[in-house]
């Protein structure tokens, strides 16, 4: 007899960005002008791009945030909409949307400038926001929105025991007592540097235990490492993808992961099938549009 998995809810509290994409051979230095070989805009941003990852993932991802009312914000509603994201929490702000300015070069590396737009009007919760939150299994929080939002969702998320997920990005030293509400705490390397004033991953990680109880730390090619408070560390590696762009890699890995620790897999087999959902990711050009569906990554 087959038994029926219960979808993970998750609710992502964070930014929503129009991705304008230029693919260039290498990125220009200061004051240079290159020649790029394409152009795409990609509905995006570090919030909107964890909700697809973790809807194509297979939870039930509810969307907290704001568009714009330009054209870009109906274009990103519609997005969230069509990857099976809850949007009726998604505020329409007047003014233009959230964009992000991205320069992808040949071996997939990116540099990017994010201009917030609507996103800066998102300042706090609602009632209606708050008991989304305390209905999920998890709430996905980043950088990107102003800081007074993401601490009252993850205030919010601590009442109602609700595990609160942070991607410390765009990286910014962040008060303790925020830290001090994060129940798994996922920064990339530069990140995880700028919050423990550490350069080593695995040191930088260890630091930040003093504030968070669990923080994996996304390696690029070389994985991840888990390190928890009195547990053994846990190093996964990537699997071997020829980059397109890694835009995206990040936000598919802690979608993917917070789908598989809602539906309470082990964490080695947690950490194993998110970095498998950002290897598929990286093999493919855009943000959202990059991101697997859970047939795709189950099959790896």
């Amino acid at each position: 007899m087959t038994r029926t998995r219960t979808p993970a809810r998750i609710t992502v509290l964070g930014s929503t960005n129009m991705d304008l994409v230029a693919y260039v051979p290498r990125a220009p230095r200061l004051g240079e002008t290159v020649t790029g070989r394409e152009f795409r805009t990609v509905p995006g941003g570090k919030g909107a791009n964890q909700a697809v990852a973790a809807a194509r993932a297979g939870a039930r991802v509810s969307m907290i945030g704001a568009v714009g009312s330009d054209d870009f914000g109906t274009r990103l509603r519609d997005a969230l909409d069509e990857s099976g994201v809850d949007t009726s929490l998604l505020r329409t702000a007047d003014g233009p949307s959230g964009t992000a300015h991205i320069v992808v070069d040949d071996e997939g590396a990116n540099a990017i400038v994010v201009v917030p737009g609507a996103n800066a009007s998102v300042t706090g919760i609602t009632p209606h926001d708050e008991a989304r939150i305390a209905a999920s299994d998890a709430l996905l929080l980043q950088l990107e929105l102003p800081l007074d939002a993401v601490r009252a969702g993850a205030q919010a998320a601590r009442r109602h025991g609700v595990r609160t997920v942070l991607t410390p990005a765009p990286a910014q030293p962040l008060p303790r007592e925020l830290l001090a509400l994060v129940d798994l705490l996922v920064p990339n390397e530069h990140e995880a540097a700028t919050l423990a004033g550490v350069a080593d991953p695995r040191a930088a990680a260890e630091e930040l235990l003093r504030d968070v109880p669990v923080v994996v730390v996304t390696l690029g090619a070389a994985g991840c490492l888990y390190v928890a408070r009195g547990a053994d560390p846990v190093t996964v590696p990537a699997r071997r993808v020829r980059a397109v762009d890694t835009t995206a890699a990040g936000d598919t890995f802690t979608g993917a992961l917070a789908v598989a620790l809602g539906e309470g897999r082990p964490v080695p087999d947690a950490l194993a099938w998110a970095s498998a959902a950002a290897s598929l990711s990286v093999g493919r050009a855009g943000a959202s549009s990059s991101m697997p569906h859970r047939a795709e990554i189950d099959a790896l």
